[in-house]
């Protein structure tokens, strides 16, 4: 299994939310660069990056900054976070991003999503981010109608290969994955399945690395010191 360590861009900086409340933001450095950085000298070999402000508008304000951190890591890095349009998708592997992740753009506009999977194959994911069992979209902002599992399996269906998969109730509140949740996914989904949310454990590394997961993304357990990150890598492998 794969880790992503993860940061959550906002002006710039590196910031972790709590439960996808932009009202509850805490900024964790002044120098996303420094933090990607240090992921790659923990051994880290992928990374995940959220453009928060992009969640929400659908223009990629830090595109510059992450940029930076491409041109600086040797890392294979993952985007998501307001790409609603192919020029947004094309300007993110312009500047070396290896994939990007559909959120809201994969609910609301089946056409774009399927010119992306056309233009770009498996550079191209879906972030399936569920509250209450429906998928949230607009930055978390909203709940869908959609149930979340007849979305993944649609999703399979159109030839989406990767998913990064979010309990928002978990996201951010150190209470652990909702394990359960990702042993349904893996059970039923022949994707590649990417566990975010309340990855705070080494006993989580370890319980999804067992189900099978494809990845498995750690955020305020890094930022925190709850989770060492070359530990975490070592009992993911």
């Amino acid at each position: 299994m794969k880790i992503f360590p993860a940061i959550d861009l906002f002006g710039g900086k590196a910031v972790r939310l709590y439960k996808g409340n932009y009202d509850e933001m805490t900024v964790y450095s002044d120098n996303p660069v420094e933090v990607a950085l240090d992921f790659q000298r923990a051994g880290a070999e992928y990374m995940h990056l959220v453009d928060l402000e992009g969640a929400r508008s659908g223009e990629t304000p830090n595109i510059e900054t992450i940029g930076k951190i491409v041109r600086a890591t040797d890392m294979f890095v993952e985007v998501g976070g307001g790409i609603r349009t192919i020029e947004v998708v094309r300007r993110y592997f312009e500047v070396g991003v290896k994939r990007v992740i559909l959120g809201t753009a994969a609910v609301t506009d089946r056409a774009f999503l399927t010119a992306a999977l056309s233009e770009f194959g498996e550079g191209v994911a879906v972030g399936v981010d569920i509250r209450d069992g429906r998928v949230a979209i607009k930055g978390w902002t909203e709940r869908s109608e959609l149930d979340a599992f007849d979305f993944c399996r649609e999703l399979e269906a159109l030839g989406v290969k990767t998913i990064i998969c979010t309990d928002i109730s978990r996201d951010g509140a150190m209470q652990g994955a909702n394990r359960e949740l990702y042993r349904r996914l893996s059970g039923e989904l022949r994707m590649s399945i990417i566990a975010s949310g309340g990855v705070s454990s080494l006993e989580d590394v370890t319980s999804l690395r067992d189900m099978g997961l494809y990845g498995a993304i750690i955020g305020k357990a890094y930022y925190t010191g709850a989770v060492a990150l070359d530990r975490a890598i070592r009992v993911a492998k």
